[in-house]
């Protein structure tokens, strides 16, 4: 039960820090100091979360990972489930947090919500969540396997400066979640058309989690 309240707890951080920063920003996808602010809330809170965690549960914090990791037959299914089942929670709890504090003040209605930018199709956002979600996993899975060595040891810091990069490049198509209980919760509290939305951000993490895990399993040097 620790590992499933860890992973609780830092989804929770992680939502309230990355989408926190996003609304206090009110980021712009058209403005590049506030993509950078955005995206290094989002980085620097896994990079915390994995150092604080990490040693506990894996630190996943995000049904995709989970996932990936699952697929890659690294934990059990009853085990990825329940993990998943936290880290909504978790998201939701956080923006929770974050809707109390933002309540009723202008321009801060968003909550860090998830949707597609100004003339990006619904084809190319689940297309940018699917692929961006992909690379994001890979490295995951990459940073943690045993077969990379005392390399591990860094796997807080990798993960979280290629969440960092992620965002950089996907802000500006979706908002970037790469990450269902992200959106999910944020989601729940702005309602509209951030719910109306919310399977682009469901259906392509997931979908690029299913493909890291081929592409792992493909390059992995790992003895059978």
């Amino acid at each position: 039960m620790k590992k499933y309240f860890a992973e609780l707890v830092g989804t929770m951080v992680l939502v309230l820090m990355g989408c926190g920063v996003a609304v206090s920003l009110q980021c712009d996808a058209l403005i590049a100091t506030t993509v950078i602010g955005t995206s290094l809330a989002f980085g620097l809170a896994v990079v915390a979360m994995a150092y604080t965690i990490g040693g506990i549960s894996g630190c996943h914090i995000n049904p995709a990972i989970t996932l990936g990791v699952w697929l890659s037959g690294r934990m059990k299914g009853k085990e990825a489930c329940c993990y998943m089942v936290a880290q909504v929670v978790g998201a939701i709890v956080g923006a929770a947090i974050l809707w109390f504090l933002t309540g009723g003040v202008d321009g801060l209605e968003g909550l860090g919500a998830n949707g597609l930018q100004q003339g990006v199709s619904l084809t190319a956002g689940l297309l940018a969540e699917m692929v961006f979600t992909c690379v994001f996993v890979l490295v995951v899975l990459g940073a943690t396997a045993k077969t990379n060595g005392a390399t591990n040891n860094f796997a807080g810091l990798a993960i979280g400066l290629s969440l960092v990069l992620v965002h950089l490049a996907c802000i500006r198509y979706t908002g970037t979640s790469v990450n269902p209980a992200r959106s999910i919760g944020p989601a729940l509290f702005a309602g509209g058309l951030a719910m109306k939305q919310l399977w682009i951000f469901i259906v392509g993490p997931f979908v690029g989690a299913v493909f890291a895990s081929l592409i792992w399993k493909a390059i992995d040097t790992k003895e059978d």
